[in-house]
C-alpha cells in the first residue's frame, strides 16, 4: 500500500472495546488522565498505542474527505537548507490548491512523533518528512492514517513509501577524495548535531580516507551548527591534533566559521589549511575566498516531493520509490 487513500481511523469505541470500558471513560481519560484510576489509565494508554488511535481536532472534516492540507516536517525553520526546500514545496502545493502545515521538531524523534500526532489529528492529506528514522508509534500512526508519505534529503535509507534526496555518504566521500587528490593528507572532519545525515557524511569521509591509506579523525559535537561553532571546533581540533592541513565540515556554516577563525589567526587558506563545506548556500558564494562545498539539489527535492505527493492524491500509482538526485563538487577557492 502506498498510502494514496485515507483509511478509516480507529474510534473511541475501538479503544473502549480493547480496554473493556465505555467511550465516555476513554474520552474522560483523553481530556485529563487523572480523572481515571492509575491502573485503568495504564490500560487505556496501552490500548491507544495498540490500535493506533489518532485524536480528531477537526471534527468538521470527515476522515474520508480531503482537508487540502499537507503536513511538512523539518528539523529547523531557520536552517537555509530547509527554507529552500519549503519554498519549492509551497509553490507546487499552492498551484494545486493545497496548503502546507509546517512543523519543526529540533532533530528529536520524540518531538517528531508529537508533531506528527498533531498534524494527523487535523486530518492532513499527506506528509512530507525530513527524516528517514522514526519511532514505531509514528510508523503505526502512518499505517493507520493511510495517507501518502514522502521522506526527503536521503536516498539511501529504506523509505516508508517514497524517498527523494541524494546520497550523503557518497557526496562526502567525493569531496574528501577531491581534497586527497589535491595533496591534503591530514584532513579532519568537523561535525555538529550528529543527526543521521551527518553520520552518513562522516561514513563517506572515513571511507575515502581509509581507501587512501589515511587516518580519519572526527571532531564532533551535538550542538547546533553556527559560524561561531565552526571557529570553536577548529580551535579545539588544533589543540587535539598536531598537524592539520585540511578540514571538511558537515555544512557551510561551520566551514565559514572556520574560515573566519583562520583569518583571525593569520592562517592562509588554502596554502596552510584547506576548508570544505556542504550544501553550497548563497552566503558560501559571497565570502572571500569562496568556500569549496558540495552543491546539493534542495529546490529539486522540494519540488519533486510535492509533485509526487499530489500525483498520488490524484490517484496516480507510485511508479518510483526512490529518487536519487545528483550532487556536484564546487571547488571554490579554499581547497
Amino acid at each position: 500500500m502506498d498510502g494514496s487513500k485515507k483509511q478509516p481511523r480507529p474510534s473511541l469505541q475501538n479503544v473502549a472495546d480493547e480496554v473493556g470500558t465505555t467511550k465516555m471513560t476513554i474520552s474522560r481519560y483523553l481530556k485529563d488522565p487523572s480523572l481515571v484510576s492509575k491502573e485503568l489509565g495504564t490500560k487505556i494508554a496501552s490500548a491507544l498505542d495498540k490500535v493506533g488511535y489518532i485524536p480528531n481536532k477537526a471534527p468538521g472534516i470527515l476522515s474520508k474527505k480531503q482537508s487540502y492540507s499537507i503536513g511538512v516536517l523539518v528539523p529547523s525553520l531557520t536552517n537555509q537548507v530547509f527554507s529552500e526546500v519549503i519554498r519549492e514545496i509551497e509553490v507546487v502545493l499552492e498551484r494545486h490548491g493545497y496548503q502546507p502545515m509546517l512543523a519543526h521538531y529540533g532533530y528529536s524523534e520524540l518531538k517528531e512523533e508529537d508533531r506528527i500526532t498533531t498534524l494527523l489529528s487535523y486530518n492532513v492529506d499527506g506528509l512530507i518528512l525530513s527524516e528517514s528514522q522514526h519511532t514505531e508509534k509514528v510508523r503505526k500512526m502512518i499505517r493507520v492514517a493511510g495517507i501518502p508519505v514522502v521522506e526527503i534529503m536521503d536516498s539511501v535509507s529504506k523509505p516508508i513509501h517514497q524517498a527523494i534526496g541524494y546520497d550523503n555518504a557518497q557526496a562526502s566521500q567525493a569531496m574528501t577524495e577531491k581534497m586527497i587528490q589535491k595533496g591534503y593528507r591530514n584532513i579532519i572532519y568537523l561535525a555538529a548535531r550528529m543527526d543521521v545525515r551527518t553520520q552518513l557524511k562522516i561514513a563517506g569521509y572515513e571511507l575515502a580516507m581509509c581507501n587512501a591509506g589515511l587516518t580519519p579523525k572526527v571532531h564532533a559535537t551535538e550542538a547546533a551548527s553556527s559560524f561561531s561553532l565552526g571557529g570553536q571546533l577548529l580551535k579545539d581540533a588544533q589543540l587535539q591534533y598536531d598537524t592539520i592541513d585540511g578540514i571538511i565540515c558537515t555544512n557551510d556554516d561551520l566551514a565559514i566559521g572556520a574560515l573566519f577563525e583562520c583569518q583571525r589567526q593569520g592562517i592562509n587558506v588554502p596554502s596552510e589549511l584547506a576548508i570544505a563545506g556542504f550544501h553550497n548556500h548563497n552566503f558560501a558564494k559571497e565570502v572571500v575566498p569562496r568556500i569549496a562545498t558540495v552543491d546539493t539539489p534542495r529546490e529539486d527535492i522540494g519540488r519533486i516531493a510535492a509533485e509526487q505527493l499530489i500525483d498520488r492524491l490524484n490517484g496516480k500509482r507510485m511508479n518510483k520509490r526512490v529518487f536519487n538526485l545528483d550532487f556536484s563538487i564546487v571547488e571554490g577557492q579554499t581547497i
